[in-house]
């Protein structure tokens, strides 16, 4: 299937690592031109030098950053004369339970991981091209179901998924898609940093994956190529809603 994304030109945050990076990767083997952004500028750099000439803008930042939306913005139509979306992902918030997690703890994860997306969100859609354009949020299964001693994810990700959904309502009018992914067990650094917190992270896995219909966890790129249908025009039809990406685990519908 061609996705039709040859020349169209994406923001993805969080692209150093993880379901970030790894989607980055599946839209440039696509033939998208990405701008990627995060807190690492050395990785980014790297995927850029791994990717065609001219065919990524490297833009470090946090999204914390209420300035930063904007400039993403305006540097991705200014170098690629067009944007068609975004990939907005962003760093797990703090582990913990409500009776661990601090004052302090909750309104920085509320600045980046639910005040700096909403901001970007905003930008992308008021920029997109005349086609229209994509944005998906990468949130986490937590949107349908509590995930024990997370609990900050379990109170912010609930409400960007209701807050995809309104967005997508609100600008359907104008060919803006707004979609929610919800990545269950994903190997990734974040997955194994939680499995590691267990004090086993081994059986912490093993259980894990006893409860998953698939028996195992994901892979980046499975991710990463759902994340990529999402965001191009072969999704076209496809909008305000949340996409488990967990090999079942979820058990709700």
């Amino acid at each position: 299937m061609d996705l039709g994304l040859t020349d169209r030109a994406y923001i993805v945050t969080g692209a150093s690592t993880g379901l970030g990076r790894a989607t980055a990767d599946q839209l440039l083997a696509e033939g998208a031109r990405l701008l990627v952004c995060s807190r690492d500028p050395q990785q980014l750099e790297e995927l850029a030098a791994s990717a065609e000439p001219g065919n990524v803008l490297v833009l470090p930042g946090d999204l914390a950053d209420p300035e930063l939306p904007e400039r993403l913005v305006a540097a991705a139509v200014a170098r690629f004369g067009r944007l068609d979306g975004a990939l907005i992902s962003v760093g797990g918030p703090p582990a913990g339970t409500t009776d661990e997690i601090t004052d302090d703890q909750w309104r920085a994860a509320f600045e980046t991981v639910f005040l700096g997306p909403v901001r970007l969100a905003r930008a992308v859609a008021d920029a997109a091209s005349v086609e229209g354009c994509s944005i998906a949020f990468v949130l986490s299964t937590s949107v349908k179901s509590p995930i024990p001693h997370l609990a900050t994810s379990n109170g912010l990700r609930p409400g960007l998924a209701m807050l995809a959904k309104t967005m997508a309502d609100e600008n359907g009018h104008r060919a803006v898609r707004v979609n929610a992914l919800l990545p269950g067990r994903i190997d990734t650094d974040r997955v194994r940093h939680l499995d590691e917190l267990s004090g086993n992270a081994d059986m912490a896995r093993r259980e894990a994956e006893a409860s998953i219909p698939l028996r195992r966890y994901g892979r980046p790129d499975e991710f990463a190529r759902v994340a990529t249908f999402v965001l191009s025009p072969a999704g076209s039809y496809l909008t305000g809603t949340a996409i488990p990406v967990d090999g079942g685990a979820t058990r709700s519908l």
